[in-house]
């Protein structure tokens, strides 16, 4: 479990956004939102970015943003969007909205559970006390661990992609495939979020990939990853050949850049 953090003054009243896409996640995301709140950040809000989900998802966001909000206020943010669009193209809706709306820091995490909000402190006081660009929850640095509900074969798949990942793309990461951090919001500026290509879970890897190219300090910290607390994965063919695709074209693209215009 996370280490409680007390973040000291001005530290603690960091502009923080935390930003959550959603699809299908009625059941958990009031959960989520009310232990984010739980932290005591008096400056941390919420970005939610709902692709229009059946279960009304996105009808639940809207009553904890009439909940929490108020005057002059806003706690929660509500993004609509039409269609499930991808991963990566709802996160950079939910980052830029953040970053219009003068955040300092932005943490990315998922809406199931699987990401216990008590690491952001950790996650925001590596960040302030490093330096760091990003900082990144890790299951894969010494302390790091899966859930006992992870079965072999998620095992085996999750250690693979990172194995495969960081063989294509020479990355010094160990959780190139992790979808829990928090950037600075400089760093997120010179990543050039409207360029990212990734639509599906391979928008993880671009972000790292892309924080690595242009010199940006990568720290990770040790997190236990939880199983989803409700539903199931989104995880489907056309993101699962996206995801092997996209470290080639990275690295192609890499290429490319190095050699100029012709």
């Amino acid at each position: 479990m996370p280490t409680p953090v007390t973040l000291p003054d001005p530290w603690a009243r960091s502009a923080v956004s935390v930003v959550v896409p959603t699809y299908n996640e009625a059941e958990n995301l009031p959960v989520l939102v009310e232990r984010l709140f739980a932290l005591g950040l008096p400056e941390l809000r919420v970005v939610v970015v709902d692709d229009n989900s059946p279960d009304g998802t996105g009808r639940v966001a809207d009553k904890l943003a009439a909940e929490h909000n108020t005057p002059g206020t806003e706690r929660v943010a509500v993004l609509h969007r039409m269609a499930k669009d991808g991963l990566g193209r709802a996160y950079v809706a939910g980052m830029t909205r953040a970053l219009d709306d003068g955040a300092d820091f932005v943490v990315q995490m998922d809406a199931d559970l699987s990401h216990s909000p008590g690491y952001v402190p950790q996650l925001l006081g590596t960040m302030l006390s490093t330096g760091a660009g990003v900082v990144i929850g890790s299951r894969y640095v010494p302390g790091g661990s899966l859930s006992d509900e992870w079965r072999a074969h998620r095992r085996l798949l999750s250690g693979w992609a990172n194995a495969y990942v960081k063989a294509i793309l020479a990355l010094p990461i160990r959780d190139v495939t992790a979808g829990f951090k928090i950037w600075r919001r400089e760093a997120l500026e010179v990543l050039d979020l409207p360029g990212i290509e990734s639509s599906g879970y391979s928008f993880q890897v671009e972000m790292h990939y892309r924080a690595f190219a242009r010199g940006q300090k990568i720290v990770e910290i040790p997190i236990h990853f939880e199983d989803r607390r409700e539903g199931s994965s989104k995880m489907d063919l056309a993101v699962q050949v996206e995801s092997a695709l996209r470290p080639f074209r990275l690295r192609a693209g890499e290429r490319r850049a190095r050699r100029g215009p012709h």
